[in-house]
């Protein structure tokens, strides 16, 4: 079993910046990827950015390269999304998922995902 517990979403201005982070607990394997999702209200569920956990490859959605930042700390078992330069369609609710078996085909899709946090709330005014 893995537990994800998301935090640092918040209110911030067009422009600005905000850091997510996501600790796990529980049974974490170095096998796992992990990555962050997003929904805006009446929208589906959207890939942002995964990590895998041992070897540090990265991947992200075209709308937010160059802006966001994914990265985790093995050691806290953390994962974080620094994201600057938010803009308004950025605001979603914002989940971090796990997978126990990465795949670069469906990094993106949100049932390759098993594990999923809570959820932590964003919002970009213009």
């Amino acid at each position: 079993q893995v537990q994800l517990v998301e935090s640092g979403g918040g209110l911030v201005q067009a422009g600005g910046s905000l850091r997510l982070s996501c600790a796990a607990s529980g049974r974490t394997f170095s096998s796992n990827g992990m990555g962050w999702f997003r929904q805006a209200p009446g929208k589906e569920r959207e890939f942002v950015s995964a990590i895998t956990w041992s070897g540090g490859s990265t991947y992200y959605a075209d709308s937010v390269k160059g802006r966001f930042t994914i990265s985790r700390d093995k050691a806290k078992n953390t994962l974080y999304l620094q994201m600057n330069s938010l803009k308004p369609e950025d605001t979603a609710v914002y989940y971090c998922a796990a997978t126990a078996r990465f795949s670069v085909v469906r990094v993106g899709v949100p049932s390759t995902y098993g594990y999923w946090g809570q959820g932590t709330q964003v919002t970009v005014s213009s």
